[in-house]
């Protein structure tokens, strides 16, 4: 799905492999409604994480469906982009199913909701980078507006983070779209922001500094404006309430650009490092933990969650202890990968969507 050159595929592998070790980090915290309130600041900058991974993870897809629909895009390749076009299609029904099955083992599963954006980046793929930038705005936009007439905390239970209804039509259409961990409205605008940097030339020092310091600048703008405004403005009702909250429940605008930007930023560097550091042995088990970023989402829950539980050791820990033992998972799933890919080219469940949609 990725690029062939290689410099390319070494950035946005190791930004792949950020993007694990954070999605593991915030993960293990919400199972053990672990949080930084009272510890100390080092400990407690990991709850910055929260919602960046997810947002990181849905950019880089983009930038891949650009990659790989550049060749028949640039030509002016009907029959090649309608084939690229299924294919996208193939991908996001096996992501789509995948994640309605893996919801019985993990309820904040984000891969139903990847299957639906992917279904929205295949009717993207012919855009041009404007109205893909335009089409993101629109998705942030969307929510707002349905933040504004529709009951944002419908079929929530906040204190246990259940969903009612989810498997009723109504309750299904709402979670998917607006109200859900990852709802189509913002997030698919993450997706179409990852299509329109894929379409700049990384492989030019200046483009890249500019998708740098742009992403940064706005990261940085963005998660200052959440900071000053939670010290010092007058709370909203609502949903608004939630207006300076850097989380992503709900996914508002500040949150939502704060997520973008630093997502660019973290790719770019990615980019620079891959081909600052091109072949560098020591980068080599993190580039092989993004190869294998889809299997190690299911083995984070299936298998990290899954020993705590068994051990008795995953209901009301400290941070030190969420962070604590989502880091040691995550080196064991570098060593793993990277021990892995040694041997196989693609990771099990990787294999497997490849056998079902190829």
């Amino acid at each position: 799905m990725w690029s062939t050159m290689k410099q390319r595929i070494a950035g946005f592998d190791l930004a792949r492999a950020l993007a694990v070790i954070g999605m593991v980090i915030v993960n293990f915290k919400v199972v053990m409604h672990a949080s930084g309130p009272g510890a100390p600041w080092w400990l407690a900058i990991f709850d910055a994480l929260d919602g960046r991974a997810s947002a990181l993870f849905v950019v880089l897809a983009g930038i891949g469906l650009s990659l790989l629909s550049k060749r028949a895009r640039e030509s002016g390749d009907v029959a090649a982009l309608r084939a690229e076009r299924r294919g996208i299609l193939k991908r996001a029904a096996f992501l789509f199913v995948a994640g309605l099955l893996y919801l019985q083992v993990w309820p904040a599963d984000i891969l139903h909701y990847y299957g639906a954006y992917m279904v929205i980046g295949a009717l993207a793929l012919s855009w041009r980078s404007g109205v893909l930038l335009a089409a993101a705005v629109a998705m942030m936009a969307g929510f707002v507006l349905l933040a504004a007439i529709l009951d944002y905390g419908a079929g929530w239970n906040w204190e246990t983070l259940a969903y009612a209804g989810f498997w009723t039509p109504a309750g299904f259409v709402r979670n998917l779209f607006f109200n859900g961990f990852h709802p189509v409205f913002p997030w698919a605008g993450f997706l179409l922001l990852g299509m329109a940097a894929g379409r700049a030339d990384m492989r030019s020092p200046t483009a890249l500094y500019r998708i740098f310091i742009g992403g940064l600048v706005t990261g940085i703008a963005a998660e200052s404006a959440m900071a000053i405004g939670a010290l010092f403005a007058a709370p909203g009702s609502g949903v608004w309430q939630h207006l300076w909250s850097s989380g992503p429940l709900p996914p508002l605008p500040l949150y939502w650009i704060a997520a973008a930007g630093d997502a660019m930023a973290v790719i770019a560097a990615c980019v620079w490092i891959g081909q600052r550091w091109d072949g560098a042995r020591a980068l080599a088990p993190l580039l092989h933990t993004g190869q294998l970023a889809l299997t190690l989402y299911i083995a984070h829950v299936v298998i990290g969650m899954g020993v705590l539980d068994a051990l008795g050791l995953l209901g009301g820990r400290t941070l030190a202890f969420a962070v604590g033992s989502a880091l040691i998972f995550s080196a064991a799933a570098i060593v793993c990968a990277h021990l892995w890919r040694r041997r196989f080219a693609l990771g099990p469940v990787e294999w497997l969507m490849r056998r079902c949609t190829g």
